[in-house]
């Protein structure tokens, strides 16, 4: 029998250190914004500030268990991302996370013609 994997965002963090581009500030208030502390914001103020690809406001150890240090801040781009997606199953693949198989439910009744 092939098992679901868990997409327990505190036991992955791929999507907060996948790419330094991702974290961008896009439909947030400039009141929103100024809640986020300094130090984990960029430069150019456009998005999260990031260590190489990782997001500076993520803690701990991709594919084990991370957390982040602004969660209850974090920006718009953050609260959209669903655990599944296809930016989140990129971002574990790059990480050599595993990818969910289908439950039996969701296989066609139907083999495909060859």
């Amino acid at each position: 029998m092939t098992s679901l994997i868990d997409f327990d965002c505190q036991g992955c963090g791929a999507c907060c250190s996948f790419s330094p581009t991702w974290p961008r500030f896009s439909t947030e208030t400039d009141a929103a914004l100024d809640l986020l502390p300094a130090q984990f914001v960029a430069a150019n103020q456009q998005g999260m500030r990031c260590d190489g690809a990782r997001c500076s406001a993520l803690v701990g150890r991709v594919g084990s268990e991370t957390s982040c240090q602004v969660y209850d801040l974090r920006p718009d781009v953050c609260r959209a991302c669903v655990p599944g997606d296809d930016a989140c199953l990129t971002a574990r693949a790059f990480f050599g996370l595993g990818q969910p198989s289908l439950p039996p439910s969701h296989i066609d009744a139907e083999p495909p013609i060859n």
